[in-house]
């Protein structure tokens, strides 16, 4: 279902465990993976070297991606190289959507020291905008496992939910993996709250999609709480390898599940996140 990643890079990716993440994904799909360097057009990159303009922000990014095909061509990969310039957010995400991408990855965090263009809230603006699914882990994180054995769904009942749940039970039932599909019933604090009934619809919605493609390791839960709290919570008693989930939620119940929730995740999750966006 991964024909095609997109990898920005930075100054970070060559010794990030998202890289080799997301070489094991990359032979297990038998998939492509672009290297994607992105010069921030947005500052003042240019100089004047022995009497000519010099854009060193694309030098860079050509040097950055040279360094990162190393890496894959000792793992293996199959795998292509650009450079280009602009806004690094907007441009990663039309550039994803204007070669019809399976899935972008990105770090949610830099090491100290490091740029930060391709990194931090940059992750979070792509994981906002893409239509295209976006997996996303902490540049830090060493031990990701892949194959997934298993994987949480958060789920509201919204569009995007769904959309997630569409692309979960597809990636869960490719891999052989149990989904945990989660509605979570949230505190006043967060304004209008799922109630149970809700929850169970978004539940019976999973479990319904499920049964229509055959696929029978789903687990359900509803559990009261922080969303994102619960998420995090349930991720790591659980034991489990990654993180489904939509970008937006239902209106009416103020985005209980998903929207700044699935932010709060791609954060704080120690294992990868892939979130599902568009409409």
């Amino acid at each position: 279902m991964y024909e095609n990643i997109l990898l920005p890079v930075d100054e970070g990716t060559e010794s990030s465990g998202l890289l080799h993440h997301a070489a094991e994904i990359a032979h297990w799909a038998d998939a492509e993976i672009t290297l994607l360097s992105v010069a921030d057009t947005t500052r003042d990159s240019v100089t004047v070297a022995d009497g000519e303009v010099l854009d060193t922000l694309v030098e860079s990014g050509e040097n950055l991606v040279d360094e990162t095909s190393r890496l894959l061509d000792s793992l293996g990969v199959d795998y292509t190289t650009d450079v280009v310039q602009g806004a690094p957010a907007q441009t990663i995400v039309d550039y994803a959507e204007r070669y019809e991408y399976d899935l972008v990855a990105m770090p949610t965090h830099g090491r100290e020291g490091l740029s930060r263009y391709l990194l931090g809230s940059v992750t979070e603006k792509v994981v906002r905008l893409s239509s295209v699914p976006v997996l996303t882990a902490h540049a830090d994180e060493e031990a990701l496992s892949f194959p997934y054995e298993g994987i949480l769904l958060p789920t509201d009942g919204s569009n995007s939910a769904q959309r997630a749940a569409g692309h979960a039970l597809s990636l869960a039932d490719e891999l052989d993996a149990t989904l945990h599909a989660i509605s979570v019933t949230a505190d006043s604090l967060l304004g209008e709250a799922a109630n149970a009934t809700a929850a169970e619809e978004a539940i019976n919605a999973v479990v319904e999609a499920a049964e229509a493609r055959g696929f029978e390791n789903v687990e359900t839960h509803i559990e009261a709480g922080k969303p994102d709290e619960v998420i995090l919570s349930y991720v790591e008693s659980h034991g489990l390898d990654a993180v489904v989930m939509g970008t937006t939620g239902r209106r009416g119940i103020d985005r209980v599940l998903l929207g700044s929730v699935a932010e709060k995740t791609v954060r704080s999750a120690t294992v990868p996140v892939v979130t599902v966006g568009g409409e």
